[in-house]
Protein backbone atom coordinates (compact mmCIF):
# COMPACT_ATOMS: atom_id res chain seq x y z
CA UNK A 1 0.00 0.00 0.00
CA UNK A 2 1.33 3.42 -0.92
CA UNK A 3 0.38 6.22 1.44
CA UNK A 4 -1.07 9.19 -0.35
CA UNK A 5 1.16 12.30 -0.36
CA UNK A 6 -1.47 14.26 1.55
CA UNK A 7 -1.69 11.53 4.20
CA UNK A 8 0.01 13.09 7.22
CA UNK A 9 -0.70 10.29 9.73
CA UNK A 10 2.34 8.80 11.44
CA UNK A 11 3.80 5.69 9.88
CA UNK A 12 6.34 3.17 11.11
CA UNK A 13 9.00 4.37 13.50
CA UNK A 14 8.88 3.41 17.15
CA UNK A 15 11.28 6.16 18.29
CA UNK A 16 10.04 8.93 15.99
CA UNK A 17 7.32 7.94 13.52
CA UNK A 18 7.82 8.47 9.81
CA UNK A 19 5.45 11.06 8.42
CA UNK A 20 4.80 13.10 5.33
CA UNK A 21 5.54 16.79 5.79
CA UNK A 22 3.91 19.50 3.71
CA UNK A 23 6.43 22.25 3.03
CA UNK A 24 5.57 25.89 2.55
CA UNK A 25 5.25 26.79 -1.11
CA UNK A 26 5.52 30.32 -2.41
CA UNK A 27 4.37 30.66 -6.01
CA UNK A 28 4.05 33.64 -8.31
CA UNK A 29 4.51 34.24 -12.05
CA UNK A 30 8.29 33.83 -11.63
CA UNK A 31 7.92 30.26 -10.37
CA UNK A 32 7.66 28.34 -7.11
CA UNK A 33 9.87 28.09 -4.06
CA UNK A 34 9.54 25.64 -1.18
CA UNK A 35 11.20 26.06 2.22
CA UNK A 36 12.45 23.67 4.92
CA UNK A 37 13.24 25.27 8.27
CA UNK A 38 14.90 23.48 11.20
CA UNK A 39 12.83 23.89 14.35
CA UNK A 40 9.70 24.54 12.30
CA UNK A 41 9.32 21.93 9.56
CA UNK A 42 11.79 19.44 11.02
CA UNK A 43 12.92 19.05 14.61
CA UNK A 44 16.63 18.57 13.88
CA UNK A 45 19.46 20.79 12.75
CA UNK A 46 20.65 19.84 9.26
CA UNK A 47 24.26 18.63 9.39
CA UNK A 48 24.49 17.03 5.95
CA UNK A 49 22.75 17.40 2.59
CA UNK A 50 23.05 15.05 -0.36
CA UNK A 51 21.07 14.24 -3.47
CA UNK A 52 20.47 11.23 -5.69
CA UNK A 53 20.25 11.53 -9.47
CA UNK A 54 20.90 9.57 -12.71
CA UNK A 55 18.97 6.73 -11.11
CA UNK A 56 18.08 3.71 -13.23
CA UNK A 57 14.37 2.97 -12.86
CA UNK A 58 15.02 -0.57 -11.57
CA UNK A 59 17.61 0.41 -8.95
CA UNK A 60 17.11 0.14 -5.20
CA UNK A 61 18.74 2.81 -3.06
CA UNK A 62 18.89 2.98 0.70
CA UNK A 63 18.58 -0.67 1.78
CA UNK A 64 19.82 0.23 5.25
CA UNK A 65 18.75 1.61 8.60
CA UNK A 66 20.26 4.10 11.03
CA UNK A 67 20.70 3.91 14.77
CA UNK A 68 20.25 7.64 15.49
CA UNK A 69 20.12 9.56 12.18
CA UNK A 70 16.99 11.50 11.22
CA UNK A 71 16.29 12.47 7.61
CA UNK A 72 13.90 14.41 5.45
CA UNK A 73 13.69 13.05 1.89
CA UNK A 74 12.21 15.17 -0.91
CA UNK A 75 11.64 14.35 -4.59
CA UNK A 76 12.79 17.66 -6.06
CA UNK A 77 12.20 16.33 -9.58
CA UNK A 78 10.18 13.36 -10.78
CA UNK A 79 8.99 10.75 -8.37
CA UNK A 80 9.97 7.62 -6.44
CA UNK A 81 8.70 5.47 -3.61
CA UNK A 82 10.17 4.82 -0.18
CA UNK A 83 9.37 1.75 1.88
CA UNK A 84 10.01 2.26 5.61
CA UNK A 85 10.13 -0.53 8.18
CA UNK A 86 10.60 -0.29 11.96
CA UNK A 87 10.81 -4.05 12.51
CA UNK A 88 7.08 -4.30 13.23
CA UNK A 89 5.31 -2.22 10.57
CA UNK A 90 6.10 -1.48 6.96
CA UNK A 91 4.61 1.24 4.80
CA UNK A 92 5.31 2.63 1.35
CA UNK A 93 5.17 6.34 0.51
CA UNK A 94 5.09 8.02 -2.89
CA UNK A 95 7.19 11.17 -3.16
CA UNK A 96 6.05 13.04 -6.25
CA UNK A 97 6.15 16.76 -5.54
CA UNK A 98 8.91 19.08 -4.24
CA UNK A 99 6.62 20.63 -1.62
CA UNK A 100 6.29 17.30 0.23
CA UNK A 101 8.92 15.38 2.13
CA UNK A 102 9.09 12.18 4.12
CA UNK A 103 10.56 12.40 7.59
CA UNK A 104 12.38 9.18 8.54
CA UNK A 105 13.33 8.80 12.18
CA UNK A 106 16.02 6.62 13.76
CA UNK A 107 15.78 2.81 13.84
CA UNK A 108 13.90 2.72 10.55
CA UNK A 109 14.97 0.62 7.55
CA UNK A 110 14.38 2.30 4.19
CA UNK A 111 14.34 1.29 0.52
CA UNK A 112 13.97 3.84 -2.27
CA UNK A 113 12.52 2.33 -5.48
CA UNK A 114 10.58 2.97 -8.70
CA UNK A 115 12.41 6.09 -9.83
CA UNK A 116 10.86 7.99 -12.70
CA UNK A 117 13.19 9.07 -15.53
CA UNK A 118 15.19 12.11 -14.40
CA UNK A 119 14.14 11.80 -10.74
CA UNK A 120 16.22 13.72 -8.22
CA UNK A 121 15.97 13.01 -4.50
CA UNK A 122 17.22 15.49 -1.89
CA UNK A 123 18.10 14.26 1.61
CA UNK A 124 18.54 16.49 4.67
CA UNK A 125 20.27 14.59 7.48
CA UNK A 126 20.64 15.30 11.19
CA UNK A 127 24.24 14.06 11.42
CA UNK A 128 27.45 13.93 9.45
CA UNK A 129 28.24 10.61 7.75
CA UNK A 130 29.16 7.95 10.31
CA UNK A 131 29.43 4.34 9.15
CA UNK A 132 28.95 3.14 12.76
CA UNK A 133 25.38 4.55 12.67
CA UNK A 134 24.36 2.26 9.78
CA UNK A 135 22.63 -1.10 9.80
CA UNK A 136 23.55 -2.70 6.49
CA UNK A 137 22.27 -6.19 7.37
CA UNK A 138 18.48 -6.44 7.62
CA UNK A 139 18.55 -9.39 10.04
CA UNK A 140 20.82 -7.44 12.41
CA UNK A 141 18.51 -4.42 12.14
CA UNK A 142 15.47 -6.57 12.97
CA UNK A 143 17.16 -8.08 16.03
CA UNK A 144 18.06 -4.61 17.35
CA UNK A 145 14.70 -3.02 16.48
CA UNK A 146 12.71 -5.79 18.12
CA UNK A 147 14.97 -6.00 21.17
CA UNK A 148 14.36 -2.31 21.90
CA UNK A 149 10.58 -2.71 21.83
Amino acid sequence: MTAQPTDLRPGPGRIKPCRMIELAEHADPRGSLSVVEAGKDIDFEVQRVYYLYNLPMATVRGAHGHRTLQQLVIAVHGQFEITVDDGFRTERYLLDHPRRGLFIGPMTWRNLVNFSPGAVGLVLASEHYDEADYYRDYAEFLRSARAGA
